[in-house]
């Protein structure tokens, strides 16, 4: 056993849900609703708000996290139960609600694992503790001659044992353990941390019976469409609605303002002409049939071709120097025996989750209710509190499970939207985007440019490294005009590049914002593992060295970086994932005609992760053959959810480098739906093959975003080892290679 990391005192006591000890008796919930957490349960032990036992033995764990395909809640009740010494046969996972005494809840930048894990081991170990206490009471025994067991307390010295729910009631008077005693589990002695479980909700998943935000249906309940300005902020100007209001079913049809939210925080909504109606269909309709005239605003002279000619004129003057630079590159080119200079471009990416943003919304004077797939409900709640003025207290946020998220359900302005038209028609009411609604009315993900300078000297060493970037910031949508990258993103590969540079300089160029930006799956990592992994294939092919090899040199000896952060750089980790990768996928053989192999490695959200692809490129058409993923990730959990979500990566990543691409026109997005906002298809899907890398003794990382930011340039390395020709913008689709 092993004394956990320090916790934050007053972050104990909000865990445990204690004001000054004792134990609480579950949580509430309206007691009209569904049953999305449990309620009061006094004939059971509830020692903090995660766990409560019944007396027939049953487990009900909460799961603090959005559920949206992960396995999230499935990984962290499970270390709850590891801790808890649950029969696994016992085990029901409810969803908690949005409310700070969960602590936080945003379910976004692969740390649900890295920050929850710690503290929900330590909840089903303080219930164990106290089940203990019990039985040892009972026996008249010390605490010591007693141990947990699969659902039971065993005596040591006799081989007695009781029943978790038999221990219901003694345990329910025993007090909260100190902080400073509770002792979790050794490596080696987990039951499920590090195993392969099923998830708790497959059989929901596969039997069409788990409840989406889409599938919550209430009594009266109505149904709206939005038509929203084409142009990011524009207005309606005026707006005939008398053909809409002939659609059957169509009920009212009325303008919605927009709601723009303080500077900092929030999401706001757009705004635009809600119809409302009894089915879904008649208010999609009946959306449709409206004639608007809209007042455009200041964005309406985008067009996102001509701010990429911008962006990359801009990357090729002197930029903005960004501290973390060091030595002199202009004095490493002059004294280079070759410099490879190469500029590289990703278009404006969008989400397009399975399922669109919708909510339900209740709006009851005092009080406001809401069922909705959102990422993060603690900020949700917040934002309904401010513009609507109600206290959060009175405000319940029910969370769904997610039909995908990949960062767009953070935000939270359709849940806005839904309670302000609830509001309005004083009636319960969901709200629904249409898929032309999610693709042109997103948080988009930045585009961008980068512009990259290396030197080599005689034994093709690199001796300097330049690298520019211009991306509009995704600070732009909290506060205007931030037309620079900030410090945060650019924390995201580009201050932290992990190669062993003497001479290293990195410049800003400035990009404004004409569409509402936000963050998608892996984030700015997009742009940095871009650029900086196919220039160092570039780097690697002018000095005619072996790209692996060459990645490996350039990482570097063995070393650590930021050693006193709780997660370090280890660059020996780092280029074990490479090595590792290169022997599964037989790198030293030479691929066969019209084949190639490409390479990509990468540090994000504290993993390490290697990528190597093969491609296939006949009649200049790129198939994707096989992809090969290794990834350190610490301590895994779930291995059978780090499996699937390094697949669900390789396929996202795919298809943002073979098809992903929003464009502008006189400011409106000309993508509309899968037609041509495409996917990787079934058809497509390569072989894949995951390696997850032992390592449980270090804490746990990312797992969700890091295996995308290596597909793009891992593929487009390959179609060049295929081929002997440069991908150096996306997407490939663009150049009609797919």
């Amino acid at each position: 056993m092993s004394k956990i990391q320090k916790i934050d005192r007053r972050d104990f006591v909000k865990l445990f849900g204690l004001a000054t000890g004792g134990i609480i008796l579950g949580c509430s919930v309206s007691s009209d609703k569904k049953d999305f957490i449990p309620s009061e349960n006094k004939a059971g032990f509830n020692p903090n708000v995660f766990v409560q036992i019944e007396k027939n033995g049953n487990v009900t764990l909460i799961a603090p996290r959005s559920e949206m395909g992960q396995g999230i809640r499935t990984s962290l009740a499970s270390a709850i139960a590891d801790e808890l010494e649950a029969d696994w046969a016992f085990v029901t996972v409810k969803q908690a609600i949005g409310h700070e005494k969960y602590g936080n809840q945003n379910t976004d930048g692969s740390r649900s694992v890295r920050t929850r894990l710690e503290p929900l081991r330590k909840m089903g170990a303080t219930a164990k503790m106290m089940l203990i206490t019990a039985a040892a009471k009972k026996w008249n025994v010390a605490e010591t001659d007693c141990k947990a067991e699969n659902h039971f307390i065993i005596n040591k010295n006799t081989n007695d044992k009781i029943f978790f729910g038999d221990l219901v009631e003694a345990a329910a008077s025993v007090s909260i353990p100190n902080e400073e005693s509770i002792l979790l589990k050794d490596v080696a002695d987990f039951k499920f941390i590090g195993k392969t479980l099923k998830s708790v909700d497959l059989k929901d998943f596969t039997h069409g019976t788990a409840t989406y935000g889409i599938d919550v249906r209430l009594p009266n309940m109505k149904f709206a469409a939005i038509a929203r300005c084409p142009v990011t902020f524009g207005t309606v100007k005026s707006f005939k609605k008398d053909k809409a209001e002939k659609t059957a079913g169509v009920e009212q049809i009325f303008e919605v303002p927009r709601l723009i939210p303080p500077t900092g925080k929030f999401f706001g909504m757009l705004g635009g002409v809600a119809v409302i109606a009894n089915n879904t269909w008649a208010a999609f309709q009946g959306k449709l049939d409206l004639d608007i005239e809209w007042n455009n605003g200041e964005n309406e002279s985008f067009d996102s071709e001509e701010f990429k000619k911008t962006l990359t004129e801009r990357v090729h003057k002197t930029g903005k120097l960004v501290p973390g630079s060091r030595g002199n590159v202009t004095t490493a080119f002059n004294a280079a025996e070759k410099t490879v200079e190469a500029t590289y471009n990703v278009p404006f990416l969008v989400h397009a989750p399975m399922e669109v943003p919708n909510a339900t919304a209740w709006f009851q004077g005092d009080k406001i209710e809401v069922w909705a797939p959102v990422q993060d409900p603690q900020t949700a709640r917040s934002e309904l509190a401010h513009f609507f003025e109600i206290a959060e207290e009175n405000i319940i946020v029910n969370v769904t499970f997610l039909g995908g998220g990949f960062g767009r359900k953070s935000k939270s302005d359709f849940v806005v939207e839904a309670v302000a038209i609830s509001k309005k028609i004083n009636a319960p009411v969901q709200v629904v985007w249409t898929r032309e609604d999610d693709i042109q009315h997103s948080f988009y993900h930045a585009t961008s440019a980068q512009y990259l300078k290396g030197g080599l000297d005689k034994k093709g060493n690199v001796t300097g490294w330049l690298q520019r970037v211009g991306f509009p910031s995704i600070v732009s949508s909290f506060k205007p005009l931030s037309d620079y990258p900030s410090g945060f993103e650019l924390g995201q590969g580009f201050v932290n590049n992990p190669y062993d540079l003497d001479n290293f300089r990195l410049e800003t160029v400035k990009a404004e914002a004409n569409l509402r930006i936000g963050w998608l799956r892996s984030v700015v990592h997009i742009h940095s593992g871009f650029g900086i992994n196919s220039f160092v294939d570039e780097l690697a092919f002018a000095a005619k060295k072996d790209p692996v090899q060459f990645r490996l040199d350039l990482i570097g000896k063995d070393r650590i970086i930021n050693g006193k952060s709780d997660f370090p750089f280890n660059s020996k980790r780092f280029k074990n994932v490479l090595t590792a990768t290169a022997k599964m996928a037989n790198w030293a053989i030479k691929p066969i005609k019209n084949h190639g192999f490409g390479v990509a490695i990468h540090y994000s959200f504290y993993s390490y992760v290697a990528t190597i692809v093969e491609v296939s490129v006949i009649n200049k058409k790129v198939k994707v053959e096989n992809i090969w993923t290794t990834i350190d990730c610490g301590l895994a959990l779930n291995k059978d959810n780090i499996k699937n979500q390094l697949e669900g990566a390789a396929m996202f990543g795919m298809s943002l480098a073979l098809y992903g691409k929003i464009s502008a026109k006189n400011g409106a997005v000309e993508q509309h739906n899968f037609f041509d906002y495409e996917m990787t298809r079934m058809k497509d899907a390569p072989n894949i093959h995951i390696n997850i890398v032992d390592a449980m003794k270090e804490p746990p990382t990312g797992v969700g975003e890091p295996g995308v930011p290596v597909m793009a340039p891992a593929i487009c390395n390959a179609i060049f080892n295929a081929t002997g020709e440069r991908v150096r913008s996306l997407p490939l689709v663009d150049f009609g290679m797919v």
